[in-house]
């Protein structure tokens, strides 16, 4: 059968969920990706409250929803990151404290393990989410940075992250990576070196998302086959790159998203560059069954209207791997 296909809340944490589950249904969408953040989801109340989970899935089902995963990427962020007051913006005020960023760091890794207790609570085995990078401000830095520093810089992030993929390990819940700009892992190469990092734990995996690796010229279709084993969840969000006027490059030029000077952009899944049939493919060839979950930016669209043409889209380009070799049929039958 085909995948469901889902909606990743993260950018619709501006409306309560009682009000964007019917919008959802409404739009075409099967199931919801619950970000942690907003009213959509709070971890420690799924853990302290009883009620608390069964009241959230029974509202997804009252409009035919059922949730699939969750993300977490604000807090993930902030596990790694070189702490300063942006993260104060996009954290909640139990991993904030006091801002000491030492202290960040480490609230952020135990919410992140709550993280993932929560969504074994909920029934879920994988959790969506950002790393943070202690070494991402030196991706193209002068004075030049040494392989040593990149070094430390991965061994950073397993001495922070194993722990919490342990917890995951033993909860039965995978992390699913974003493969990201401003991440341990923003390439294929990086991802690989991150696997290498926490020794292949086989808690950490990723949440492809072809639009952060389309416009870095990143063969995103081989990435799936790559890490066959470790595509725990699927994002749809589409890019387009190439564009603009020449004078605002692929490091964006400090320009805001929708800027026509912009060589790339996000756009609505189906109007960009990103080939989602060949995605559709590979994805059927390492034997992804796991929701299609449209992640939806695109700053020059009505949200609603993208929302929903992205739920049509991804229905109209998904299909079911064939169960039958197509040229069976000409084989020679005795019988």
């Amino acid at each position: 059968m085909p995948r469901p296909v889902t909606l990743f809340t993260g950018q619709w944490a501006d409306l309560p969920l009682a009000e964007l589950a019917p919008l959802a249904r409404e739009m075409g969408y099967d199931g919801l990706e619950l970000a942690c953040w907003g009213d959509h989801l709070d971890v420690r109340r799924v853990l302290g409250d009883a009620g608390y989970a069964e009241e959230r899935k029974a509202l997804l089902a009252e409009h035919g929803l059922e949730l699939f995963a969750i993300s977490n990427h604000l807090v993930g962020q902030a596990v790694c990151d070189r702490i300063d007051e942006r993260h104060q913006a996009i954290l909640p005020e139990r991993v904030w404290g006091d801002g000491d960023p030492a202290g960040v760091q480490q609230r952020a890794a135990d919410e992140m393990i709550a993280t993932g207790q929560a969504a074994a609570a909920l029934g879920l085995q994988v959790v969506n989410g950002f790393t943070g990078s202690s070494i991402w401000h030196t991706l193209y830095a002068f004075p030049p940075t040494s392989q040593a520093v990149w070094d430390a810089g991965f061994e950073d992030f397993a001495m922070r992250w194993t722990p919490i993929l342990d917890a995951y390990a033993e909860a039965g819940v995978r992390f699913g990576l974003e493969v990201h700009p401003t991440e341990i892992a923003f390439d294929t190469a990086s991802a690989e070196r991150a696997v290498e990092a926490v020794n292949g734990h086989k808690a950490f995996g990723f949440n492809y998302d072809p639009s952060h690796l389309g416009y870095q010229g990143v063969d995103y279709v081989r990435f799936i086959r790559r890490f066959a084993d470790r595509i725990v969840h699927v994002h749809m969000k589409d890019a387009w790159w190439g564009r603009g006027d020449g004078s605002a490059g692929v490091f964006g030029g400090h320009t805001s998203f929708g800027d026509a000077r912009r060589y790339w952009d996000f756009r609505s899944v189906g109007r960009g560059d990103i080939d989602f049939e060949e995605v559709i493919v590979a994805l059927n060839d390492i034997g992804y069954d796991g929701p299609l979950s449209v992640e939806w930016e695109d700053a020059r669209m009505d949200r609603v209207h993208g929302g929903r043409e992205s739920a049509e889209y991804c229905r109209s380009i998904d299909f079911a791997p064939s169960g039958v070799a197509f040229d069976a049929a000409f084989e020679r039958s005795d019988g």
